[in-house]
């Protein structure tokens, strides 16, 4: 996505990555002005006092341990994965949100049944889509992934950083468990045609073994 300047005060898919999957992540992109770098640090830039933040390493695709593997190492979207996973529909939580413009970013939660299973925060650019999904994202009613793919808006996902996570004492709250445990996730980019639209930060709670 563009920069979002200053801010003020949220297809079925197959349960294991193919082989096109892995072939995709682990390649870089092959054509020049094509591929968008996204960090924590422009992620978290609408949001400067953010006790959520957790403190991330980066990791390679096959360092993803099962079951994280099966939800993180894949181009589809998270909303999805993580519903084929639990078994049941999720619903968002919206925590915060920052707007100007056509510039959007929120962190939100995913809950399935009664239980937080996701945090994410993304940044969007409003400008690329469409005035019904513009609509449909500012409700803050449903989550990103269920309304790009309703609306049928043509998207490309490319996952850019897989995270080893270790959670701070306000997302290990969100999560019901201790400050400090451990989890994953990803940093990805969502685009339509060449353009970035949606650059998005997903941290899964942990998971029992």
């Amino acid at each position: 996505m563009c920069g979002l300047g200053l801010w003020y005060s949220s297809d079925k898919v197959p349960p294991e990555s193919s082989e096109l999957d892995t072939a995709f992540l682990n390649s870089s992109s092959e054509v020049q002005g094509m591929h968008t770098v996204t960090t924590l640090e422009h992620l978290y830039q609408p949001f400067p006092h953010s006790p959520d933040r957790p403190q991330i390493e980066e990791i390679p695709a096959d360092a993803v341990p099962e079951p994280y593997h099966r939800l993180l190492v894949h181009t589809h979207h998270m909303t999805v994965t993580v519903e084929e996973f639990y078994g049941v529909p999720v619903h968002i939580r919206v925590l915060e949100a920052r707007k100007q413009g056509l510039d959007y970013a929120r962190k939100i939660l995913l809950v399935a049944g009664e239980h937080v299973v996701q945090f994410g925060l993304v940044r969007i650019d409003l400008s690329v889509c469409s005035e019904n999904i513009r609509q449909a994202i500012l409700a803050e009613q449903l989550p990103l992934g269920r309304i790009l793919i309703e609306h049928k808006m043509l998207r490309r996902i490319e996952p850019q950083a897989f995270l080893r996570v270790t959670l701070s004492a306000t997302m290990a709250e969100w999560f019901h468990v201790q400050a400090g445990s451990r989890s994953y996730g990803r940093i990805g980019v969502i685009y339509t045609d060449v353009r970035p639209v949606v650059h998005v930060l997903e941290i899964l709670a942990p998971i029992p073994r």
